[in-house]
């Protein structure tokens, strides 16, 4: 899979979990996707995560975030693509259909998008990825350079439950990618840590989902501790 800027990714655009140690030049290497005027070449431990929020629900909700973890974690109160980052994260459903919430809007500001997910979940699970797992994606444009897909849950427009744990279970998905990842650019091969400094994400599973924001943000704060703490 090749996106219009020339980069591909290896495994049908699934990021490569096989812990294969990045080929780079050095730290002064410009990496795609994330390099540029003033970019910081140092080793991150931990990606800036920026909490989006359209409705003040879910804003007020993600304020608590920041004050339970440690790292950089920030607010937005606005859409998700009003951010500077190399990643925003889908809140998907198992088959990668885009078509409800926040993943119709990014299908629209994307075109391709969608088919790229889905040839993606294809191509390394079957045709479903786990609520729990996450891939990543070329959008085809140069900023953002990735969707970062984590499913909330199975079926598209599923209700989820009260007690669900799906938001934390997609924002562990999302981390563990981070951390662990590879993608194959034309540039050689990158960890995600080094080609993605920040990360857009939205509610997961507050929309068509149902879960209510205080759950949703209780939850992506226990995934971040999990993860990086």
């Amino acid at each position: 899979m090749t996106a219009e800027s020339g980069t591909h990714m290896t495994w049908n655009g699934v990021a490569d979990m096989t812990g294969t140690e990045p080929e780079t030049d050095g730290p002064d290497v410009p990496r795609p996707g994330v390099d540029g005027p003033g970019a910081d070449h140092r080793s991150r431990a931990t990606p800036e995560l920026v909490l989006c929020a359209i409705d003040e629900p879910l804003a007020l909700a993600w304020e608590t975030v920041p004050e339970k973890v440690s790292g950089p974690v920030r607010v937005h109160q606005g859409s998700v693509l009003d951010i500077e980052a190399q990643a925003l994260v889908s809140p998907a459903n198992s088959y990668g259909w885009m078509r409800g919430g926040i993943d119709a809007l990014y299908a629209k500001a994307f075109p391709e998008l969608e088919q790229r997910v889905r040839s993606a979940v294809l191509a390394s699970h079957g045709g479903e990825l786990p609520v729990g797992e996450a891939l990543v994606v070329p959008t085809g444009e140069p900023a953002p350079a990735w969707l970062i897909s984590a499913p909330t849950m199975r079926e598209p427009g599923e209700q989820l439950p009260p007690d669900t744990v799906h938001p934390y279970l997609a924002a562990k998905a999302v981390f563990t990618l981070w951390s662990t990842g590879t993608v194959e650019t034309a540039d050689g091969t990158y960890a995600l840590r080094d080609v993605i400094a920040t990360i857009a994400m939205p509610g997961l599973g507050t929309g068509v989902g149902g879960v209510a924001p205080e759950t949703c943000a209780h939850q992506v704060a226990a995934a971040w501790d999990e993860v990086f703490d």
